[in-house]
């Protein structure tokens, strides 16, 4: 086998035409067969087998930089970089993450896991290269997905300026997670018909150049004018006009076009653009007739390309979706927006009852963000569902456009906390400090899937910003005998008791349980809240449990910088409340990939030991 030829990088280089020939489908069935037992990005990965096969082809590595924008789609490279035998632990704790990972391997110039990030990243490595006076390729590879996100063009308006090669391999699928929308992915459209146009591009400048005398000059004054031309001449003449050199478009899965065209860019001597024709899931039928549903998957059988896994409940998103719908039906001021993500944020059911009220803006949480301001200004109720690490890139928006005029939009934060394989970039571990830190925005998170209901209903309500919290996978089921009415900053007291109190945000609820059940089986009294609102926080039962309580026990999972957990440790210290404060959360630090119940020990979110740390630090305040 082809593959098993490959044990470090650039050994590619030395296989054989008929190795090549078969190197594509080998690492296809490779990827097919181990995702299909660990799980993880698939259609992205089968679609750049053949572009990654060409880009190694060309460059040397670890000296040539290529940076991937995202990275899910890095599983060949990794492959071709000698990493085969980490497969098995694939985004396992422990194992090899699915992106790249700068501390993996030297042949990972930069790490990613958020989208339109690479062309700035290889901007910054060709400057660097220029002002250091050294000789490497730089190759940043970008999906048409991700250059709906507003920071690529901010990078090739950088990029534009150029004296020195940077090339940009634009990977068009016509897929983002979803598909795609807009502008760009029109434009595209018409792109990946050009060819021919293409070829008589270079076959006119061809001809005109050999006009004695001023062959150069006619064909500048053509690349300079702005007529129907042009449109004819040059394809690309978006780029183009920027002052960034087009190639293409080309067949993504021809290995020895794409080669020729590589060579062709690494000439140019400022930033070119070659743009590639991929097809999302090439080689597996399931995954090439829904790539939304194998972007990123759980195991599956091979044969089917079902899952092997099924869910057992429904999840919050699921939950989420079924509610907001029913809401929709009522209230025709309710409108979605997503980012790109309709399918993983349970939106496509919103979208099949209500298009004209659903909006996928594209990979742009930012205008995202702005677009919901303006739609609740204008008199409408928006929901902008987006997972929580996503949301990140909104913050400016969120507390300058949103909170500043204070206006009802709800931000539905999907998948936060720990999110698990994904890893550090995915992690949903820092919402409750940014968002916290946000004059005129309510924080709210569930406990279970029935809270989950009866705050989005009061979410949708509510007449100022609102952020509803919940997590990746199965709602909760338990405590279900416990659903008061959500009333505006107040918490819900569970088991009223007195000496320790556990106080928990959101999902936390099945593990403060377990928790409170290990400290009175230790025999120490404990009452068990639901802080429901993490802000504002509900001082006044903060005021009425120090009147019978030595100890609080905070947990959440968030990092604990700026957390739930310290906004009750500041008002108990600026209340002067006779009580001790114990935080639970998430360090300060990255939390890398794996299975979240291995995650959660590791950071110490485990009952076993936060009992034992609160029976601990009851008995020190005793004395």
């Amino acid at each position: 086998m082809a593959l098993e030829l490959i044990r470090k990088e650039n050994d590619i280089k030395e296989l054989s035409d008929e190795q090549l020939g078969r190197l594509a489908g080998e690492i296809r069935s490779f990827l097919i067969e181990k995702i299909s037992r660990t799980g993880g990005h698939l259609a992205s990965n089968l679609g750049v087998v053949e572009l990654t096969m060409a880009l190694h082809l060309t460059l040397d590595f670890p000296e040539d930089k290529l940076i991937w924008d995202v990275g899910h789609q890095s599983y060949t490279h990794k492959l071709l970089t000698g990493r085969k035998d980490g497969f098995d632990g694939l985004r396992k704790y422990g194992g090899m993450s699915g992106f790249p990972k700068r501390k993996e391997s030297a042949c990972d110039s930069f790490d990613t896991g958020h989208s339109s990030t690479s062309i700035s990243a290889g901007l910054g490595y060709v400057e660097a290269r220029e002002l250091l006076g050294q000789d490497y390729t730089v190759v940043s590879v970008i999906g048409d997905g991700s250059l709906t996100g507003g920071m690529a063009y901010e990078a090739l308006n950088n990029a534009s300026r150029l004296k020195s090669n940077f090339i940009i391999v634009l990977n068009d699928n016509n897929m983002s997670i979803s598909e795609n929308v807009g502008g760009i992915s029109r434009y595209l459209n018409g792109l990946r018909t050009a060819q021919a146009y293409t070829e008589i591009k270079k076959g006119v400048e061809d001809t005109l150049k050999r006009i004695p005398g001023r062959g150069d000059r006619i064909v500048s004054q053509i690349r300079r004018t702005k007529s129907g031309i042009k449109q004819l001449f040059v394809p690309g003449m978006f780029f183009e006009e920027m002052g960034i050199t087009y190639l293409g478009p080309v067949d993504g899965h021809d290995v020895k076009s794409l080669v020729k065209v590589l060579n062709e860019a690494r000439r140019v001597d400022h930033a070119v653009l070659v743009h590639v024709i991929t097809k999302k899931g090439k080689g597996f039928p399931p995954a090439e007739e829904n790539p939304s549903r194998f972007h990123g998957t759980g195991p599956f059988d091979i044969e089917t390309g079902e899952p092997t896994e099924s869910a057992r409940t429904d999840s919050y998103t699921q939950v989420f979706s079924k509610v907001l719908t029913d809401i929709a039906r009522k209230d025709d001021k309710v409108v979605a927006i997503t980012a790109a993500m309709a399918d993983g944020t349970g939106l496509s059911a919103f979208k099949k009852y209500f298009p004209r009220r659903f909006f996928d803006v594209g990979i742009a949480e930012e205008h995202a963000m702005t677009f919901a301001a303006g739609l609740a200004a204008g008199g409408m109720k928006p929901v902008f569902a987006v997972y929580s690490s996503f949301l990140q890139r909104a913050y400016d928006q969120t507390l300058h456009d949103l909170c500043l005029q204070d206006l009802p939009v709800v931000i539905a934060v999907d998948r936060a906390g720990l999110v698990g394989s994904d890893g550090e970039t995915h992690q949903g571990i820092f919402d409750l400090s940014f968002l916290s830190s946000i004059p005129n925005m309510t924080v709210i998170s569930p406990k279970n899937r029935w809270e989950m209901a009866d705050m989005l209903r009061f979410a949708v309500d509510f007449p100022h910003p609102v952020a509803l919290r919940y997590p990746r996978g199965a709602a909760y089921e338990g405590m279900k005998e416990f659903r008061a009415p959500v009333v505006y900053g107040k918490s819900e007291v569970l088991y009223n008791e007195k000496e320790i109190a556990v106080i928990f945000v959101g999902h936390m609820a099945e593990l403060a349980d377990q928790v409170r059940k290990e400290i009175k089986n230790a025999g120490y009294s404990c009452s068990l809240v639901n802080a429901r609102f993490v802000k504002p926080v509900d001082t006044e039962l903060l005021d009425r449990l120090a009147e019978n309580h030595r100890l609080f026990v905070t947990i959440e999972e968030n990092v604990l910088i700026g957390g739930y957990g310290e906004q009750v440790t500041e008002y108990a210290s600026s209340a002067r409340l006779p009580v001790y404060v114990r935080n639970i959360g998430i360090p300060d630090e990255y939390v890398e990939h794996g299975n979240t119940d291995i995650l959660r020990r590791e950071v110490g979110l485990d009952s076993s030991r936060i009992a034992e740390q609160a029976v601990k630090d009851y008995l020190m305040i005793k004395g």
